[in-house]
């Protein structure tokens, strides 16, 4: 170990050495939203400048079309006077202030949409507020802050930045994989010296013959949760746009990310995207545990192809240059490509909502 480590690396190892090795998930949550030096907490992490770039900094296609879904949904609703329009982890406001501006188009809906985001860092909810100037906001930590009413959710790489446990199947059955200091005075991945009681019978049936050495991941069901429970008692719909599995599976999918390069995640703690894949399978259950419905997952390609983008991409280039319509082929390659680690095959697109509304739109067959 060097003196050149971080003031969040030297909390995590005062924490492991009080208390011992700490689990996956309190280690994430620690990097990702450690009040003073946590990754989301201290820094703007998108765009070409920062560590990634998500689908809404792209092209504005992708956040007109989530506003062209929100408002179908909405008339699908009934038209109501008043609709929470939420979204969770907005980034820097662009999906929300180009689903806005495009929403626009339904009659009606922009005085009906109340925007409620649910944002933790200070620096982006600074940027959220610069963006979406002119518009009227409502920040919040978590969902359950939202005022009670029918509710259109976007949730756009989100859950994916929830923290993840981990656990690794060994002889004697399941062990939680935790995060210690090796004998070099490294962080280090380690297991915890007790198997998980009862484990196997929480996991889903095909799972439960995995071979020595596999791990399987899972997350708090409390987000889920919340987001069903909203949407069965109170009415709307959500929708879910990241990166996953269809069914849940083993093995590992924990990635860090910094400058639009993968990255050892027990490197650099506070300064790296943590993230991992989102189990639709899990997420699903959740929400419906709570009494609302799921749809999907579609690929991110099929989703965007049923709301018209290639519709869009040829109006946009009908009145642009050639320079620019080369940006919007280029952007639309991008977010529909369907090679195996292209954004259109790779993100899925999930829809969760009151069994009252029907099929939302994008998912009809």
């Amino acid at each position: 170990m060097t003196d050149d480590i971080s003031l969040l690396e030297r909390d995590i190892r005062r924490r492991i050495a009080a208390a011992g090795p700490m689990p996956v998930a309190e280690y994430m949550a620690l990097c990702l939203g450690h009040p003073q030096h946590g990754y989301y907490m201290t820094r703007d992490p998108f765009g070409a400048r920062g560590d990634f770039i998500t689908a809404p900094e792209i092209s504005q296609m992708f956040g007109e079309l989530i506003g062209l879904w929100m408002a179908a949904v909405w008339k699908q609703l009934g038209a109501p006077s008043e609709v929470r329009v939420i979204e969770l982890g907005p980034g820097r406001g662009t999906l929300m202030r180009d689903a806005l501006r495009a929403a626009q188009v339904m009659p009606g809906f922009g005085a009906a949409a109340r925007v409620h985001l649910v944002e933790i860092s200070p620096v982006l909810r600074a940027m959220q507020e610069q963006t979406l100037a002119g518009t009227a906001v409502t920040w919040h930590a978590n969902l359950n802050e939202v005022p009670d009413g029918i509710s259109i959710v976007v949730a756009n790489e989100f859950f994916d930045a929830l923290p993840i446990n981990q656990a690794v199947k060994h002889r004697k059955g399941w062990y939680e994989r935790q995060i210690g200091i090796d004998s070099n005075g490294n962080l280090a991945f380690t297991v915890a010296p007790e198997p998980l009681p009862h484990f196997e019978r929480l996991l889903p049936a095909a799972l439960r013959s995995a071979e020595e050495g596999a791990i399987f991941e899972w997350r708090a069901d409390g987000a889920a949760m919340d987001l069903g429970r909203r949407l069965a008692r109170q009415g709307g719909a959500a929708l879910t746009i990241d990166y996953g599995h269809v069914e849940s599976a083993a093995g590992e999918t924990l990635q860090a990310v910094g400058q639009h390069a993968y990255a050892d995640p027990l490197t650099a703690p506070g300064a790296l995207d943590l993230t991992a894949h989102i189990d639709f399978q899990a997420l699903a259950r959740a929400v419906e545990a709570m009494g609302a419905i799921a749809f999907g997952p579609l690929t991110q390609a099929e989703f965007l192809r049923r709301l018209g983008i290639e519709t869009r991409a040829a109006t946009l280039k009908a009145k642009a240059d050639a320079r620019k319509a080369a940006e919007v082929d280029a952007a639309l390659a991008r977010l529909i490509g369907r090679g195996n680690r292209e954004m259109g095959t790779l993100f899925k697109v999930a829809a969760y909502a009151n069994r009252a509304l029907g099929r939302p739109p994008g998912f009809e067959s």
